[in-house]
């Protein structure tokens, strides 16, 4: 009897990505599992054949070899061409333990018992705007787990040692059979270590690690912001069973400023300044991280006008020029004023409304109202 195509087996196009051809053989091999299908001949054949058409698509050069001469390039028995092997040559748990990894615990690839690295741990360092532009040094305090001195990290009561487990043979794994096949996971009694304690230590419990608070300094670099990270290599958990330690990630949070906002290498910042200033120019005090400039105003300047102040940012952190400092002018609208003040300011109004051309923006407002009214 003639072979199917395998693509037309597993359902997909010849030119299916790796992760689809494992998608479309783990639905087939889940539906026709003898285990699922108890005395079902033709389960077992449909479970075969997309077997063997999965394990010959799942490699580069067996797919290469089929899409060239077919069926041909990769049985042997057929006569022919590029060599590779069918079914019978087929790896049959080195594709269950690819394609099923995901579903059972301890599969292929997973580590054994003996010396594991420390967890990495993670630190939310708070600073200031000016901390973060100019760096500084910190010291923090983490909570962390470190070695046991009592019994140097093994665990077992001073005088006595670990035994092998008598499970798992000091492997830190056991095989499960599970139907139709077998899977290999963690040890349960000695938890993948290969090792048990009769006798624990007193001060870790048998856990061969304390927790402790860990005092360190911190060197933070100039230029970082919000989401930058500062690795101390070693600074994390204790590894168990004599492995290295883990490392430690400062993670930096900038607190807001109550004048500037950061942009990157930006600063901003908002300018109030005076209608008189803003109608007839001036010269005003700005501040900056690095102390107060002048910025001068021009004649008739509007909110919202901004003034580049170059080189007055925050320097990166991996190098290059500094940023600007961008100030934004909002005109102050003048509160509590006395009766001489109101006076002026009323015989003033009454001279601007016989002259539209000292406000451009409202009189384009004015007749750009009209002509929405006169359209409707």
């Amino acid at each position: 009897m003639a072979k199917r195509d395998y693509y037309e087996v597993l359902g997909v196009e010849r030119g299916a990505s790796e992760a689809e051809l494992k998608k479309a053989y783990r639905r087939l091999a889940m539906k026709h599992h003898p285990d699922r299908n108890p005395g079902d001949k033709a389960a077992e054949e449909a479970f075969k054949e997309a077997n063997e058409a999965y394990e010959v698509l799942s490699d580069a050069g067996k797919r290469q070899a089929y899409d060239q001469y077919g069926h041909a390039g990769v049985d042997p028995q057929m006569g022919a061409g590029a060599g590779g092997a069918g079914y019978g040559g087929a790896n049959f748990s080195d594709i269950f333990g690819d394609v099923f990894s995901d579903f059972f615990t301890g599969a292929r690839g997973s580590s054994r018992g003996g010396a594991q690295r420390g967890s990495d741990l993670r630190y939310t360092l708070e600073l200031d705007l000016e901390e973060a532009v100019r760096g500084t040094t910190v010291t923090i305090r983490v909570p962390t787990l470190v070695e046991c001195k009592t019994c140097d990290g093994s665990g077992a009561k001073k005088g006595t040692s670990p035994v092998t487990c008598t499970t798992c043979g000091g492997i830190g794994q056991v095989r499960m059979q599970q139907g139709f096949f077998s899977v290999q996971q963690t040890c349960p009694p000695c938890h993948g270590s290969g090792k048990m304690i009769s006798d624990p230590c007193g001060s870790c419990h048998g856990q061969g690690r304390v927790e402790e608070q860990k005092t360190l300094s911190v060197k933070v670099p100039p230029g970082v912001d919000t989401g930058d990270r500062i690795r101390l290599t070693g600074e994390g958990e204790a590894g168990a069973q004599g492995g290295p330690a883990g490392d430690l990630y400062v993670v930096v949070n900038v607190r807001e400023h109550p004048i500037f906002q950061r942009d990157g290498k930006h600063l901003y910042c908002e300018v109030p300044i005076s209608f008189a200033d803003a109608a007839l120019g001036g010269e005003l005090e700005v501040p900056t991280l690095d102390g107060r400039v002048k910025l001068k105003i021009p004649e008739g300047t509007q909110t919202g006008k901004q003034f580049r102040l170059r080189g007055k940012g925050v320097a990166p952190v991996r190098g290059g020029a500094a940023g600007d400092l961008l100030c934004r002018v909002a005109v102050e609208t003048p509160v509590n004023l006395g009766k001489r003040q109101r006076e002026l300011l009323d015989e003033f109004r009454k001279t601007l409304q016989s002259d539209s051309s000292h406000s451009p923006k409202a009189s384009g407002w004015f007749e750009g109202v009209k002509r929405f009214f006169g359209d409707l």
